[in-house]
């Protein structure tokens, strides 16, 4: 029986959630502070031990719970619920403003900052003057 077919073989549902957060299992390894080849036996086990399972579920950022009940059909209906929203465009969300405008706002701070600085400097370059004249 492949572990596809096995609806709680936990090995598996590790390995689903390690991949769908785009993590290696070097990268998994790691964060508990074992070697790679763990990371496969656990993988490839059908069950692993609850104080294993704890760790492993605070390394991949979710629930024990999350990892128990995982299946692939929640997971894509999940992701499925981002396609449904009727301002998403490819999969990002509709910018609710101009980006264009807010660049035009940025180069107008830049100018007044930079106008402040060039007075500045002129304040200063006509205080060193007076300095001068009066010795």
């Amino acid at each position: 029986m492949s572990t596809l077919t096995k609806p709680n073989h936990i090995g598996r549902k590790i390995s689903r959630i390690r991949e769908l957060r785009d993590m290696k299992q070097e990268a998994l390894a790691q964060a508990l502070g074992i070697s790679q080849q763990t990371i496969s036996a656990i993988e490839n086990s059908e069950s692993v031990e609850e104080e294993r399972l704890i760790e492993v579920a605070k390394a991949l950022g979710v629930t024990v719970e999350a990892i128990k009940n995982f299946s692939e059909e929640a997971a894509i209906n999940y992701f499925n619920t981002f396609n449904e929203s009727p301002n998403n465009y490819f999969g990002l969300n509709h910018c609710t403003f101009n980006p264009l405008d807010k660049l035009m706002e940025t180069v107008e701070e830049n100018k007044k900052l930079y106008e402040r600085l060039l007075q500045s400097e002129k304040d200063k370059i006509e205080y060193l003057e007076k300095l001068l004249q009066q010795k």
